[in-house]
């Protein structure tokens, strides 16, 4: 039988940056095809993909409605294990999920479709029920929000020997409380973002600049992360770490690099237990993180 769970969730999810409200986004699209008679549906892909597509949009249209109190991060997603699972491969970094969120859910959607899954603009105005030329305006529209003219979506990092490298030189400056190694690890623009979700207090949502963010890393380590237990994992095809506390997955760093430079662009640090529960991932067995 056919795993639609599998093959939907990069779709839904790219959409809506939540696992769970695209698990639920696609239980909805099934469960509605299996409870009525399918007679005329010659592909049944297609046109489950259309329903889970629009599904998705409605449900980002009804969250944007919601105010959002504190800064809203992707759930994030461990894709340690893509080359064994090409749906995983489809998952978007986690970089440009973020950048994404300057778009709208309609927007989102003509986006991922034409540039990840690689769909014409015919496909897209039928999935969408509007025209070739509306989609052709909403990929416009979404480009222009997105990059400088010119410029080109985020690449899907790799985390090989060298990303690894550069995390642990991040690891090794935050253990010893060397400030002025953290400082030489980080972009002059870097900022560190944090999603406590409402239910965990965050020491600062958004910090920016080199000295603020190196003091910001410095002061969470210190009194959040020192005596954690932390594992290295691939986090929508970035890396990250992952921090726990008592065998309890608590709070997880998304790390971007500048491939020219190797210096961090960008940390999202997500701590909403709500977003950190469907990370499957096993404890690790090292020693906390102070020297």
């Amino acid at each position: 039988m056919t795993n639609y769970l599998e093959i939907l969730f990069p779709y839904a999810y790219n959409i809506l940056g939540s696992a769970e409200d695209a698990r639920d986004a696609i239980q909805d699209v099934l469960t509605n095809y299996y409870a009525h008679p399918r007679e005329g549906i010659t592909n049944e892909k297609a046109y489950l993909v259309k329903g889970v597509i629009n599904q998705a949009i409605n449900k980002k249209q009804r969250r944007k409605l919601v105010p959002q109190r504190e800064e809203w991060l992707p759930e994030p997603v461990a894709t340690e294990s893509a080359d064994a699972n090409v749906y995983l491969k489809e998952i978007l970094s986690y970089s440009l999920l973020v950048l994404l969120e300057k778009l709208n859910a309609k927007e989102r959607a003509v986006f991922i479709l034409k540039e990840s899954f690689d769909y014409d603009h015919r496909e897209i105005a039928d999935i969408l029920s509007i025209t070739e030329d509306h989609a052709r305006k909403l990929l416009s529209r979404a480009k222009t929000k997105l990059f400088k003219p010119g410029g080109e979506a985020p690449r899907n990092p790799v985390r090989d020997a060298h990303t690894n490298a550069l995390l642990q030189n991040y690891v090794d400056a935050i253990r010893a409380r060397n400030i002025g190694k953290l400082e030489a690890l980080l972009a002059e623009d870097i900022a560190f973002y944090a999603d406590g979700g409402g239910k965990i207090n965050v020491y600062r949502k958004v910090t920016t600049g080199l000295v603020e963010v190196a003091e910001a890393l410095t002061y969470v380590f210190e009194k959040y992360q020192a005596m954690a237990t932390m594992t290295m994992a691939v986090i929508n095809h970035q890396p990250a770490l992952l921090f726990y506390y008592n065998g309890k997955l608590g709070s997880c760093m998304v790390f971007d690099f500048d491939p020219r430079s190797d210096r961090i662009l960008r940390v999202n640090s997500v701590v909403d237990p709500e977003k950190l529960k469907n990370l499957n991932l096993d404890p690790p067995t090292q020693t906390h993180l102070s020297p």
